[in-house]
């Protein structure tokens, strides 16, 4: 290992997982009222940031794998959507109760690590099962960008999504922040992929579809970041 390879290795990560900081939240805010959504980004993020800083430290420190870990994809979406249609005792689940089943699931995912069964279970799982996992992750997150890009806009009872107005600024905008991407990366720009989402980013600001930053740093815990509401 070299420091010039860590640092490099060390941002390439974050670069390719820091997208969990703006979904991770978006996603668990579907969990409250609609009214309160908003108001629960900052507290999320502090949140998806914090766990995901202490899970990759101690994954370096203790562990010793270069790894970093960050909130599942899978388990944002059983807690905002899959919990969303239960109900107990005819009331719909609260965040509380749902927060609860992930806590109790993770407690039955460290027995089984404890007791050496996690692994047992891993090896048990198909290959080809294995790369859907990974498949299907990215065909969400791929639904995702469209839907919150409104290339796909909710559509009425019997139709769940359809095509919204590509002619809208904030469409355009993300197709050519995509054709960005697709352009540098045909001709072999290292780092395409961080440019077409900062060249997008900037356009965005431009053109007033979204505000840009306030602040360049904000600490956890503080402010708009304060986890009290949660």
């Amino acid at each position: 290992a070299t420091v010039r390879g860590e640092v490099l290795g060390g941002v390439t990560t974050f670069a390719a997982m820091a997208y969990i900081l703006v979904v991770n939240p978006t996603l668990l805010s579907m969990v409250f009222p609609e009214g309160e959504r908003d108001r629960m980004i900052g507290p999320l993020a502090a949140a998806t940031a914090v766990v995901a800083a202490v899970g990759s430290v101690a994954m370096g420190l203790y562990a010793n794998r270069p790894l970093a870990v960050a909130p599942y994809m899978g388990e944002n979406a059983f807690l905002a959507f899959s919990l969303a249609t239960l109900t107990v005792a005819g009331a719909p689940i609260t965040w509380q109760q749902r927060l609860g089943a992930v806590f109790v699931s993770g407690l039955v995912f460290l027995v089984l690590t404890l007791v050496g069964l996690r692994s047992r279970l891993s090896d048990a799982v198909s290959p080809s099962l294995k790369h859907a996992f990974a498949v299907g992750i990215g065909l969400f997150l791929a639904f995702i960008g469209l839907y919150q890009s409104g290339v796909v806009v909710s559509g009425l009872p019997g139709t769940p999504v359809k095509l919204g107005d590509l002619r809208a600024v904030k469409v355009q905008i993300a197709v050519g922040g995509f054709a960005v991407i697709a352009v540098l990366m045909a001709v072999g720009v290292r780092g395409a992929i961080l440019l077409g989402i900062l060249a997008a980013a900037a356009a965005g600001f431009a053109l007033g579809v979204e505000p840009p930053p306030t602040a360049e740093f904000d600490l956890p815990f503080t402010g708009s970041s304060s986890l009290a509401p949660v």
